[in-house]
């Protein structure tokens, strides 16, 4: 058999990168899927705990300071640019840090993936510490600002599929 000689070359940084390969090692089909659903995973996990971290940190900063001094209805609105702001910065660094590409599919999927850890520690977390059981919650909730985490989840899962939409002609 002959061998063929791979060259290398080097990136801006002055690395060596070596030539990908279709080598037997390489993983296809089914079992090729999983490198991708472990990123993806891993990514939408990410966005998950910044968005999270974030948004608690909002969250204390209304609750304390806002609610407090103007009312809570107040606070409830001011809160949502800021968390929408952070969902902005917080998606386009997962998808700078992943080097995810554009497909729709692969950013749905991570805001996806953060969407349904947000809903679990909601549920398993959230609900618990402020002592109310889910219709209890909703039974609190004023229609206006109600309508307000609708709208922030759902951001929350387009905001990566968003921060990389091309809008030009």
């Amino acid at each position: 058999m002959r061998e063929r000689e791979e060259t290398c070359s080097t990136d801006q940084a002055g690395e060596t990168t070596h030539p990908v390969s279709s080598m037997p090692g390489n993983l296809s089909g089914d079992a090729g899927r999983l490198p991708g659903l472990a990123l993806l995973l891993n990514a939408g996990a990410v966005y998950f705990v910044v968005a999270f971290g974030a948004g608690f940190v909002f969250e204390i900063i209304r609750l304390q300071v806002v609610a407090l001094h103007i009312s809570g209805r107040i606070a409830a609105v001011m809160e949502t640019p800021t968390a929408l702001l952070a969902m902005i910065i917080g998606a386009q660094w997962v998808i700078d840090r992943f080097h995810l590409p554009p497909l729709p599919r692969i950013r749905l999927g991570i805001g996806f993936v953060a969407l349904c850890l947000m809903i679990l520690i909601e549920l398993m977390l959230i609900l618990p510490l402020h002592d109310l059981s889910l219709n209890q919650y909703f039974a609190t909730q004023d229609f206006v600002v109600g309508v307000l985490p609708v709208g922030a989840h759902g951001s929350l899962t387009a905001m990566p599929l968003l921060v990389g939409y091309r809008w030009e002609r």
